[in-house]
């Protein structure tokens, strides 16, 4: 073990971060470029590229939980965590370079339509993701101790990635989005790989679970965990079901049975409060913020999918090019004039830059001290509020340039506790020695959600309003942050798996 990581400095946290940097930057060059990519160079329609997207909340499904588990348990190639960090990173760079040749690969392979070469790059870019990112989370909470340590690890993770997602988006503005892809491909590579060399990871975790040795997680018990999921995880058996099996026979009843399923979500919510409120236990807590974090990751995920949309046909029409503030970057480094569906990608990338740049500074500067003054969930509930009323204001001021960006300002607050200070509380809740499993179920509260904007794709393409995306992702967080506070603070409650 080197000095750094010993002493626990500075210099240490920052390469304990590059890895999850690389999950974060492959993200944010999936936001930028994939809904972009597929609708202005390949012609996919919206609810096409809404299935592209599905390929992560599919992947997720198998490899979170396949991954966390065999990572638990499995020593090799030098550690826990690091050759699920390394296949993972070499794989993500080998799929952005895909990315830019979809034709050419479906010509290749004989195939008529681009559209199912673009499903399989994508789901093979998200397993990639997938496979990293509960490591790359997960080795900050095995190389630290929990308490004031483990939310400075993951404050600076937020805090390091953050910086690098501003890249991403700066990049995408001033050099254009074929640029990122070759620039992610080269990042994620190297830091899935070099800090990996100057970080050691434990041979034994320190279970806080007594009965780790003699109790083995059974299939029963984590089906029945993850009880506050039941009803996205019924309407995400429906999309495969109606995708993959009937081709697309069930489609007249999948906003339907979305809003069942969401019904039923919030019945089996009031359920885990009560019992809570009746009886406090470990299991229980855990279930209350997977039921919180569901609702997050609806909005969120809402927003990811369909906001190139918005801004191609809402923002844009109403704007001189000439004018618009994001277009000045690239004309100005590029020369060249833009076009309505490059401002459109401009201005996303413009929004998004100033939603991280917002993440990145406020995990270390803001929301790690005001953490060990109020409280980590206490902290975490005052940022969502901010997304809250970041999609609200998108809603209803969201369609002017300046506003837009304000907006994403106000949204960017809530963001940067989203990716970071969730982790810190959760992983005070589990046992250690079952970290990546349960990292993976508190994973499945992003994917199964992630599953339901095929149905609201389908809402928001045929309302006369795109706008109703910020609606939508307005109501799911407003529904987070009134569960979130249901959720009690603890600083040493361990989750006996």
């Amino acid at each position: 073990m080197l000095p750094f990581q010993k002493k626990l400095t500075n210099g240490f946290f920052a390469v304990l971060s590059l890895p999850a940097t690389g999950v974060g930057f492959s993200f944010s060059t999936q936001v930028a470029v994939l809904s972009w990519i597929l609708s202005t160079k390949y012609n996919l329609h919206i609810e096409d590229v809404a299935i592209v997207w599905l390929a992560g909340p599919l992947s997720g499904v198998i490899m979170q939980p396949v991954v966390g588990m065999i990572s638990d348990k499995n020593w090799f190639w030098g550690g826990r965590r690091k050759p699920f960090i390394i296949v993972g990173g070499i794989l993500s760079a080998l799929m952005f370079m895909a990315l830019l040749k979809l034709d050419v690969i479906s010509r290749l392979m004989g195939m008529q339509s681009v559209f199912i070469v673009a499903v399989i790059v994508a789901l093979l870019l998200d397993i990639s993701i997938n496979v990293t990112f509960n490591p790359a989370r997960s080795i900050i909470a095995d190389v630290t101790p929990a308490g004031k340590q483990r939310t400075r690890g993951y404050a600076w993770m937020q805090a390091i990635s953050g910086s690098f997602s501003i890249g991403a988006y700066f990049i995408s503005i001033v050099f254009g989005n074929i640029v990122l892809l070759y620039v992610a491909a080269v990042l994620v590579f190297l830091f899935s790989i070099v800090p990996l060399l100057f970080i050691k990871e434990p041979r034994v975790l320190e279970s806080t679970d007594r009965n780790t040795k003699a109790e083995k997680s059974s299939m029963r018990k984590t089906i029945k965990t993850l009880l506050p999921l039941y009803g996205f995880i019924a309407y995400g058996v429906f999309v495969i079901v109606d995708k993959f099996i009937t081709a697309n026979a069930l489609t007249a009843y999948q906003v339907p049975f979305m809003y069942a399923c969401i019904a039923l979500t919030l019945l089996i919510g009031v359920y885990v409060i009560y019992s809570g409120q009746k009886r406090l236990s470990p299991e229980n807590e855990f279930q209350k913020m997977l039921l919180a974090h569901s609702f997050t990751w609806l909005g969120l995920q809402t927003m990811f999918v369909m906001i190139f949309f918005y801004v191609q046909q809402v923002i844009v029409p109403g704007l001189n090019l000439e004018n618009t503030v994001a277009n000045s970057f690239s004309s100005f480094s590029s020369g060249k004039e833009q076009t309505g569906d490059s401002s459109a990608g401009n201005i996303l990338s413009l929004g998004f830059l100033i939603l991280n740049f917002v993440a990145a500074i406020l995990p270390v500067v803001i929301l790690e001290p005001l953490a060990k003054r109020i409280g980590k969930r206490k902290t975490y509930s005052a940022a969502l509020a901010f997304l809250v009323m970041g999609f609200g204001y998108l809603y209803i001021w969201g369609r002017g340039e300046w506003n837009f960006y304000f907006g994403m300002f106000l949204c960017g607050i809530g963001w940067s506790a989203v990716i970071s200070i969730v982790f810190a509380i959760m992983s005070e809740k589990v046992d250690a020695g079952k970290m990546g499993l349960y990292m993976s179920l508190f994973n499945f509260s992003i994917v199964f959600p992630s599953m339901m904007t095929i149905g609201v794709s389908r809402i928001v393409n045929e309302s006369a309003d795109p706008s109703i995306l910020f609606l939508v992702a307005f109501s799911s967080l407003l529904l987070s942050f009134i569960f979130w506070l249901f959720v009690k603070e603890s600083s040493k409650a361990s989750y006996a798996g």
